[in-house]
């Protein structure tokens, strides 16, 4: 099985929801389908199959989340250095826009580009990887070929 690559707040984060999911959710949505089934007729009862449904949800992520930490390999960013690679925190300027940007380059399973956590799979990641400070850097888009220049590479 191939490893999965997390920083240790990634780590934190998918633990506490998985923590989260088996005492508090898991035990709720159990609750919600006892009740919905003392309402009777089990065919037409809307509670109920909504009950059931979210059952499968918590059950499928609660599934997925076990996979992944089981599989996860936490990586210690703050021993790391160098040219950029995984965990490193880039500061970007976007030389088309002049805008700034930070990411940091995370794993899959703890990507969210609206909080600046740039999957290392995707374009501009593995476009960024094996560069540093001062460097610069074009990224097919389907918009277009973008330039960024490097102005910063952290391991925090």
């Amino acid at each position: 099985m191939e490893k999965v690559p997390l920083t240790a707040k990634g780590f934190a984060r998918l633990d506490s929801e998985l923590k989260k999911l088996k005492s508090v959710e898991r035990p709720a949505v159990i609750q919600a389908i006892a009740e919905a089934r003392e309402h009777g007729d089990l065919s037409e009862n809307a509670e109920y199959h909504a009950a059931r449904e979210k059952q499968s949800f918590i059950e499928g992520r609660i599934k997925e989340l076990e996979g992944v930490i089981s599989r996860s390999e936490v990586i210690d960013v703050g021993k790391l250095s160098g040219a950029i690679k995984f965990g490193a925190t880039v500061g970007l300027l976007d030389e088309d826009t002049g805008d700034e940007k930070t990411f940091q380059l995370v794993g899959e399973q703890e990507a969210n580009i609206e909080a600046g956590l740039l999957n290392v799979k995707s374009p501009l990641a593995r476009a960024l990887i094996g560069k540093e400070e001062g460097d610069s850097v074009d990224v097919r888009t389907p918009g277009g070929v973008k330039s960024y220049e490097i102005l910063s590479v952290r391991y925090v």
